[in-house]
Parts: C-alpha cells; structure tokens; sequence
C-alpha cells in the first residue's frame, strides 16, 4: 500500500525539475480573540514525500487540516541563486495558484557573526510569524525555545551559522 494512502486530509503532487526543489508552507491567520498575544498570521511546512523519476523529483504534500473554504499556501521554489514564490489556494481536491499578489515580506538574512540569533514569539503550536529557510538544502533553521525574564514570555530563537546566507519570509496585510 502506498505511504500517501494511510494519511488523512488531502495530498497533492509537484513535480520539480533538476536543480529546484519546491518547499510549501500552509499560512494560518489568528482568530480574533486571541489577536492581542499571538501573530496576525503564522506558517507551517506541509510534510512531504518524494519520488524520483528521471531528471524529475514528483513531491506529494499533505495538508493535515482542511478547510472547506480553503487553505492558503505559499509555495516557494529554491533554483540556482533564485527563489521563485508563488501563492495558492487548496481548495477540495485542486489547488489553485493565485493571480493577486500575496503581500509578502522576505529578506536575506546574513551574519559575519560566530554566533547570532533571530529571534520571534513563540506559539505553543510551533506555528510562527517568519520562516528561515537554508536556501541550500531548503531546510528549515529550527528554533530552540528560551523564557525571556525581561518580557516574562517564551520566546524561540534561530541560530544562524557565519557568512552564511539565509531566506527569510513572512506573511503580512497588505495594508
């Protein structure tokens, strides 16, 4: 039985070509009643699996949690110095790549320092604000969780290695 038939929610299929590879984020926006302690929006890499087929890497995503309204995707493909990003919606079993632009805010983060840290609040879902991404091997930094006595929060930081480039997102109003 395929690995993709025991997963609940629904599933669909990339197919990168050689020298990309395609990672997807699902966007979240925050309910209201709870707008004053968390982020307007947060993401969450969509778990994928792979398949090889020649000079081609098929990539089957899963979202977990459908919404019969939809489920916003920002879909970021990693090429040769480049990344191209792009917007989509799943919405029941096809999803549908945006023409209005998604306001986003990405940037290169960049140290020459040995040890340096970006810091973001915490949600207890570990769904954040910012993504920082190894454009490299397109994995995600992952955040260690610390309490800030000054704030008297929990807070994550992502340590980020010298002379190394990273891309950074987030999503934002378009206000």
């Amino acid at each position: 039985m395929d690995k993709v038939d025991n997963i609940q929610g629904k599933h669909f299929s990339i197919t990168d070509p050689k020298g990309v590879n395609t990672v997807i984020y699902q966007v979240y926006k925050t309910e209201k009643e709870f707008l004053k302690d968390y982020p307007k929006y947060t993401v969450e890499r969509l778990e994928h699996i792979e398949e090889i087929r020649g000079d081609f890497n098929k990539k089957t995503f899963y979202v977990e949690d459908p919404s019969k309204d939809g489920n916003m995707l920002v879909i970021l493909s990693f090429g040769q110095d480049k990344v191209v990003i792009n917007t989509g919606m799943l919405l029941n079993d096809e999803v549908k790549i945006t023409k209005k632009p998604t306001p986003f805010k990405f940037t290169t983060l960049y140290s020459e320092k040995d040890e340096d840290y970006k810091e973001f609040m915490y949600t207890p879902n570990f769904k954040r604000p910012i993504s920082i991404i190894d454009p490299e091997t397109t994995e995600e930094i992952k955040p260690t969780l610390y309490f800030d006595e000054k704030t008297e929060e929990i807070k994550g930081k992502c340590k980020i290695k010298p002379y190394k480039s990273y891309f950074v997102f987030e999503i934002r109003d378009g206000e």
